[in-house]
């Protein structure tokens, strides 16, 4: 149960209803938080967290961040300059990487995956992730891991950014976005799709590369461009068989088995248990900094042992 100052500022709903816990129906996702409160029912417990003193390392963390969030897009050019999908694909994700992505993938745009109350025109959404030190993550909930988030996330939206300027002086516009605060669109869907890995017990993407140590940002585009596939390798199934996150989750928001939320069936975390640690925290992070696939080196191991299992059930 929240503490008592967090539940007097308790809307008389629950998290979970808001996601759509239990729900056989797809739908759009409803603002919960991180956005902006005119748009979601915990405006006021959302304004008693952002109101609440922070750490000086975090402090120094977000301050940091403000010139990457006030930074100007780039002109839009007048004429689009033409090429391929296929070469448009291959150019815009070298670019991505040499701003700085460690991960890059193409979605197609769903309108599920947007937030009800938005509206999203674009095509493609272009995702990026963007590499967590390990070493800093693995102390959470120590501020040193909180400021650590802020300052990746902060990578993420300044990669987006300088992305979307690019196209945009190719003469293509780009909308750019990263957390922590939430955009017009989910980011672990769309990143799901293109191929990032396999949604985790934890709730976050567990990657064969980076394990789950690594946050997202994107950017919405009408470029033309060709769309990334999913990849499994057998985390999921890893994670039936795994309560390292589960067992270390404070709250106990994390649980054996998958639940139906809007229609599909995944792992979940509990809203109403996880969000009152989150913000006596002010972050948190445990579960994808013990998490066996965010150790440093073990991932790719891990996929490639997983993979080898697999190739074997099928021949």
């Amino acid at each position: 149960m929240p503490p008592k100052a967090q539940r007097d500022l308790w809307p008389d709903v629950s998290g979970n209803t808001i996601n759509g816990l239990g729900e056989s129906a797809v739908r759009r996702p409803e603002p919960i938080y991180h956005h902006d409160p005119e748009r979601t029912r915990f405006a006021a417990l959302q304004t008693w967290f952002r109101g609440l003193p922070s750490h000086p390392l975090i402090g120094k963390a977000r301050r940091d961040r403000i010139p990457i969030m006030e930074e100007p897009l780039a002109p839009l050019a007048p004429t689009p300059l033409q090429r391929t999908s296929a070469d448009w694909s291959a150019v815009v994700k070298q670019k991505a990487r040499d701003l700085g992505a460690e991960l890059v993938g193409i979605a197609r745009m769903q309108p599920e995956w947007v937030f009800d109350g938005f509206d999203v025109s674009q095509k493609w959404a272009v995702m990026l992730g963007i590499a967590m030190d390990h070493a800093e993550l693995r102390t959470a909930p120590h501020p040193r891991a909180i400021a650590e988030v802020v300052r990746q996330y902060g990578r993420g939206t300044q990669v987006a950014k300088r992305l979307a300027s690019w196209l945009r002086a190719q003469g293509w516009d780009g909308f750019p976005h990263g957390g922590p605060d939430a955009g017009p669109v989910l980011m672990i869907p769309p990143a799901l799709a293109c191929g990032f890995g396999e949604l985790g017990k934890h709730g976050s993407i567990i990657n064969p590369d980076l394990g789950s140590s690594f946050r997202l940002a994107y950017v919405l585009t009408d470029v033309p461009l060709e769309p990334d596939a999913p990849e499994a390798f057998g985390a999921d199934g890893f994670c039936q068989h795994c309560r390292v996150c589960e067992t270390a989750c404070p709250p106990v928001a994390l649980t054996p088995a998958k639940h139906l939320v809007r229609g599909e069936t995944k792992w979940y975390v509990d809203f109403d248990k996880c969000v009152p640690y989150f913000n006596d925290t002010t972050g948190c992070g445990i579960c994808i900094a013990v998490c066996p696939w965010s150790l440093p080196g073990v991932a790719p191991k891990l996929a490639a042992k997983l993979t080898r299992r697999q190739q074997r059930q099928v021949a």
